[in-house]
């Protein structure tokens, strides 16, 4: 599977659904999410740290825009999660997309504000669901152990638990095991 500009971008292509619209991630979502992105309870499950300013993220993302890793070897899709009613960005979905057709990180997060009312389980989905249409064909996911409402989230999504990985990642400073979820080309979502 090629990894060029073009499939980088395919990958990334604005979806809808009853209730989203994700868009491709650019330095321009940077100033709405600044704000939520200061809120501690968003870090509780993410080894991410705040951002230091507005033009740190804006950097941040402003590098994602290409779609493509700077060697050119992964396709990095990104999506800012809108609230089509509103407009209000409510978090974001990413992937990293391998040269043998894997996501090798699918990951996902919402601004605390917004958690408890399905919008992370309808933006996964739609992810999730677009990538694999686009030829991708596994997809992994990692959480922290305990995080269960992310796990409902992967599994509303189709993603079925594959391991348990001992200190797979560091918060706050700690190691922490993850659960290792898994969703293939051949299965689809679980209908709540």
């Amino acid at each position: 599977m090629p990894l060029d500009a073009a499939y980088a971008n395919a990958l990334c292509a604005p979806l809808t659904t009853a209730r989203l619209n994700l868009l491709p991630l650019t330095a321009a979502h940077a100033r709405d999410a600044w704000a939520s992105m200061q809120d501690d309870a968003l870090y509780t499950w993410m080894s991410a740290r705040k951002p230091t300013s507005v033009e740190a993220l804006e950097q941040n993302w402003k590098r994602l825009e290409s779609r493509l890793s700077p060697d050119g070897r992964q396709a990095w899709p990104a999506w800012a999660v809108v609230l089509r009613a509103t407009g209000t960005l409510l978090g974001r979905v990413d992937a990293v997309v391998e040269p043998d057709g894997a996501c090798s990180n699918f990951g996902y997060y919402l601004f605390p504000a917004h958690w408890g009312q399905g919008y992370a389980s309808e933006a996964a989905q739609a992810v999730a669901d677009h990538l694999l249409g686009q030829g991708v064909r596994r997809l992994v996911a990692t959480v922290t152990v305990g995080n269960h409402a992310s796990e409902r989230v992967l599994q509303k999504a189709g993603f079925v638990l594959s391991r348990v990985l001992p200190g797979n990642d560091a918060l706050r400073g700690v190691w922490v095991d993850d659960t290792e979820y898994v969703r293939q080309a051949s299965t689809g979502p679980v209908q709540a």
